[in-house]
Parts: C-alpha cells; structure tokens; sequence
C-alpha cells in the first residue's frame, strides 16, 4: 500500500508540535506540498525546518496566523487560496471546574476548536467540490465521545466537530470531496510530556511509564494501556487524506487505544 499525495496541497492548523506537526511530516513524506500554520513567525519556522529535517527535499511552507479569529482565518486564505487537503488540528485542552468555568472560556474554547474549522471550511471545500477530489478532516477526540467530567468545556467543542464532520459530509455528498474526524485519546506529544514531566520526576520513571500511569489511573478503560505515539495519531490522519480513503467519509476515526468502550 502506498499512498501518493504529490502535487496536492494540504493545510494543516495547529501544526507547529504535536499531532499537527506529525501529520505534516507524513504529509510532505508522502509528497504533499504542506502548509504548516503557528501563531507567530518563531515556531512557525521551527516547524518548516522540522519538516525539512524530517523529509529531504520537503515542499513545505508556513503562514503564522490566529486562527481563533475571522482575521487570522482570512490572513491564512489569502496566502493560500486553495488546497486538496485541509487538516483541521488547532485545538486548546485544560481542565476546569464546569462551576469555575465562565462565558469566556467557553467562547474561546468555541473560537478556537470549533470555529477555526468552520471558516476555512467553508472557503476551502467549493474549489475541492469543483476539482471533484478533497479531503477535510477533523482532529477531535475521545473526549468527544467520552466527556471528561473535569474538562466539559473542552469535550462539548470536541463534540460539536464531530457534528460539523458529519454535516458537511452529507452537504457534499457525491461531490468526491471526503469530510472526516478523528479521535485521538492520550497522545504522547510535547503538551502531554511536559504535563507527565512532575509524575515522571517525583516516582522515579520515564515519561512514558508516567503516561501508562496516567492512562490506567484516568482512562482505565484503555485497550493499549498506554499513551499513543504523535506518529500513531498522524498515520491515520495520513491514511484518510490519502486517495485510498476514497469510500470514507461521513465517520468519526478513533485512534483512541480502545479508551471508549464501545463496539462501533
């Protein structure tokens, strides 16, 4: 199996780290021109020379933007007009007492995970729609599915992508453009380790003997009973932009290490 993405042009958000910055790896192995997008210049080129480092002869470039505003979405369209493949990745987590949560956060939990993916959604997916050929994918979670009960805020934006996904599947149905989600659970990504770097310390483990703790004291129900790896969650990001995902679309992906505890 080999997936050919050469002369199609895919945006991913968010993708200065983490599962973004994985996706635009595999992206640009496979040979995509890839767009990489940060908020500021600094970490947007970071993440181009990652890419290049990761990928010899790498077609990759970025465009520092707040994608949280209409500004920002619209300074992220007029550098790239048109793609084949949007990743929509950016995405904000914290946990908070839903009491101690206010209308603040609320919205920019909104603007940023939900409405980021709406607006360039809606530019990018008619020029996809007149090629006959696009990918739009969503990066949501298992918290979609499974809300924390720490984190509501976070898991109802997750959940609302989940809805958009299968909405504008079913908007552009027979159009040959795909519209999916996928479902991380724990992911070993730079966020994650700085966040297991205290439990590693004070117990005397690795990073990734914190994270199997972390996952079996607060997502017991975990198949793989540990943390995914970026590169995991990215490869089934790749495989559904890819041209072998033709007859998927309209579906929530979990790549979630069996954390929820259902069949489908």
């Amino acid at each position: 199996m080999k997936i050919d993405l050469h002369e199609k042009v895919a945006i991913i958000t968010g993708s200065t780290e983490g599962i973004g910055l994985g996706a635009a790896k595999q992206l640009a192995q496979c040979g995509a021109k890839v767009i990489v997008n940060g908020r500021t210049e600094q970490k947007v080129t970071q993440a181009v020379d990652a890419v290049k480092q990761a990928v010899a002869n790498a077609d990759v470039s970025g465009v520092a933007a707040d994608l949280s505003t209409a500004e920002g979405c619209n300074k992220l369209i007029e550098a790239v007009p048109a793609a084949d493949i949007l990743v929509n990745n950016l995405g904000i987590y914290g946990t908070q007492d839903f009491f101690d949560t206010d209308d603040d956060t609320w919205q920019q939990y909104y603007d940023v995970n939900v409405m980021s993916a709406v607006r360039l959604s809606r530019h990018y997916a008619p020029a996809m729609v007149e090629n006959s050929w696009g990918r739009i994918l969503y990066v949501a979670s298992e918290s979609a599915l499974n809300i924390p009960g720490d984190m509501i805020h976070y898991g109802v934006s997750k959940t609302a992508l989940l809805g958009l996904s299968r909405g504008l599947a079913k908007r552009l149905a027979g159009s040959g453009v795909t519209v999916n989600a996928v479902l991380p659970g724990p992911t070993l990504s730079e966020g994650a380790q700085a966040f297991l770097a205290q439990s590693a310390e004070e117990n005397g483990i690795s990073i990734e003997e914190a994270g199997v703790k972390f996952v079996m004291e607060n997502r017991p129900s975990s198949v793989i009973q540990r943390m995914a790896t970026v590169e995991e969650v990215a490869s089934m990001i790749t495989y559904t932009c890819s041209t072998l995902a033709s007859a998927t679309t309209g579906s929530a992906l979990r790549v979630d290490g069996g954390v929820v505890d259902f069949i489908m």
